[in-house]
């Protein structure tokens, strides 16, 4: 199970990262079944940037795989993905900037981020999986 306190530590370890990085992002922290645990916005990062995060997290955590994965999915299979995206509470986004949370070979949730290039945004959200690992 993933508690608040990991879910804020992933977030300040990626917000550290975009600071090293000097971009401002914001990150969002699911659990595995993709209930939002917790949600931080860095000043300066891009109104809509919390609820891409969200989304992105959400996408990896209902199909079980990262952004990337999710992007090729998406493109191969427009019209599933469409289709599950329409059943979850927020509209999915697929692409880099969100990575799975695993503890003992079982998925727990997932992380988001958004605000950045999508190779940064992936950065981010690696730096934060490597803070909960």
């Amino acid at each position: 199970m993933l508690k608040h306190e990991q879910a804020q530590a992933i977030i300040e370890a990626a917000h550290v990262r975009a600071a090293h990085l000097n971009i401002h992002v914001s990150v969002a922290v699911v659990d595995a079944g993709a209930h939002l645990i917790a949600l931080g916005r860095m000043d300066g990062a891009n109104p809509v940037s919390p609820q891409i995060a969200e989304a992105k997290a959400v996408g990896a955590a209902m199909f079980q795989r990262d952004g990337g994965s999710l992007l090729q999915t998406a493109t191969e299979r427009p019209a599933f993905f469409n289709a599950v995206s329409g059943l979850t509470r927020t509209k999915l986004v697929p692409g880099p900037g969100s990575v799975l949370l695993e503890h003992d070979g079982a998925v727990v949730g997932a992380i988001g981020v958004s605000g950045a290039k999508p190779e940064q945004d992936l950065e981010c959200a690696e730096a934060g999986a490597a803070a909960f690992s």
